[in-house]
């Protein structure tokens, strides 16, 4: 079986790449890993065209199709986000908003493969959950629309600095005994 686990922010080297790092060992024994950062990837802005509610697909070339298929590939998929203002990052949310091409939706509608499990990761620099619940909430509402299963969530507070995350290595372990 096969896991993708995607650094939903641009930062290649902080908190949120040191998550994916821990998930990805977590998951190796178990899965053939790939882990991505979004910003490995030219994505453009969606121009709100609705040709794709027609044909299914974009009218722009960029790597949304290469994102797609690791998608495809995947039969997991982890999303793990940092807080950008209360939600997840601005680079995430253009990729998600270039997947109306596969949104449940409208009809014509690109699909994926069925029985694909989605999980999610928040995290933030401040004390209380919300925010945390909040990324999650963007991104099972994403999976929802792909008809991935979302599977569990884990929110991460007062983690700004990749040092902050050693210290919840254990939790995040934990989590990954789910997937």
């Amino acid at each position: 079986m096969n896991a993708l686990v995607m650094n939903c922010s641009p930062v290649r080297n902080g908190a949120t790449a040191e998550i994916v790092h821990i998930v990805s060992e977590s998951l190796q024994e178990k899965f053939d890993v790939r882990r991505v950062c979004i910003d490995d990837f030219e994505i453009d802005f969606c121009k709100g065209c609705r040709s794709c509610h027609a044909t299914a697909q974009c009218v722009q070339h960029d790597d949304v199709n290469k994102v797609m298929d690791l998608y495809e590939w995947a039969d997991v998929i982890v999303s793990v986000a940092p807080s950008y203002w209360a939600d997840i990052p601005g680079q995430f949310k253009v990729f998600i908003d270039r997947c109306t091409p596969w949104c449940n939706t409208h009809e014509p509608h690109a699909t994926i493969s069925s029985g694909k499990k989605g999980y999610a990761i928040a995290l933030r620099t401040g004390p209380t959950m919300r925010e945390c619940e909040r990324i999650i909430g963007s991104i099972e509402h994403f999976y929802g629309h792909l008809e991935i299963e979302c599977c569990g969530g884990l929110g991460l507070c007062s983690v700004e600095y990749k040092k902050d995350v050693e210290q919840r290595r254990a939790e995040i372990v934990d989590f990954c005994k789910q997937i």
